[in-house]
């Protein structure tokens, strides 16, 4: 059973807020809440969902694991999305992991009562398929950014993605979940933070970070965050709950 979760509500999750009226009625009363914790597997690869979520003050990363222990992380999903998008694409499963990279809260809803509801309500179908055009761009963006692009960089777009996502400037994140996360060595993270500390860009402390400096941060990353955001904001709903 999901922990009892510190007070949040549906409605900070943009998707959720976004829905029409009619929804939200009829789907609101079986959201359970829930406690997401630091590195909490929310589904495995290959496992059938049972269930969507939807983080509100949480961060979620979907990660893809060899067969050898190596994983890469392909997108992330936070306030302004869901995770177990193959629950009303068809699939019922999917090859990727979703784990808790940022602490917090967020809702859980049966898969079947969703899917339901998708394949019901036209607004809600557009809705969710503009996420997932979204979500495509950010992992398509990912691959081009781990494969073109330096550590340093990765590590930029990273925190800016995370932060998008976070009622504040900071989070807790150790080296070596962040190394994980990358696909890289733990070193090459150790070496592109103490950069961005001695900038005075971040101030990083036993796996505490704290953004000082947004402005140069974006300066520092690659495109790929701006082509990310870009394309997010385009397509999905406003924080307002507006289209």
């Amino acid at each position: 059973m999901p922990s009892k979760p510190t007070p949040s509500t549906p409605m900070q999750n943009r998707l959720l807020a976004a829905l029409p009226n009619a929804v939200q009625q009829r789907l609101f009363p079986y959201l359970e809440p829930m406690s997401l914790p630091l590195g909490e597997v929310l589904y495995e690869s290959g496992s059938r969902l049972r269930y969507v979520y939807f983080p509100t003050d949480a961060i979620v990363s979907l990660l893809y694991v060899m067969k050898n222990g190596a994983s890469a992380e392909i997108s992330v999903v936070g306030n302004e999305g869901i995770v177990g998008i193959a629950v009303f694409m068809g699939g019922d499963s999917t090859p990727s992991r979703a784990i808790v990279q940022s602490a917090g809260n967020g809702y859980r809803l049966i898969s079947s009562r969703f899917k339901e509801e998708f394949l019901r309500d036209a607004d809600t179908r557009l809705l969710m398929l503009r996420y997932t055009q979204a979500l495509i761009t950010q992992m398509a963006q990912t691959a081009v950014c781990n494969r073109h692009h330096s550590v340093d960089q990765q590590l930029c777009r990273w925190l800016l993605l995370s932060l998008d996502r976070l009622p504040d400037n900071s989070l807790t994140m150790t080296q070596e979940l962040i190394a994980n996360m990358l696909g890289v060595r733990r070193e090459g993270v150790t070496i592109a933070a103490h950069k961005l500390q001695q900038l005075g860009i971040i101030e990083y402390h036993r796996g505490h970070i704290t953004v000082l400096d947004r402005v140069r941060l974006e300066q520092l990353s690659c495109e790929c965050y701006a082509v990310v955001k870009k394309e997010t904001d385009r397509l999905q709903p406003s924080p307002h709950g507006g289209k």
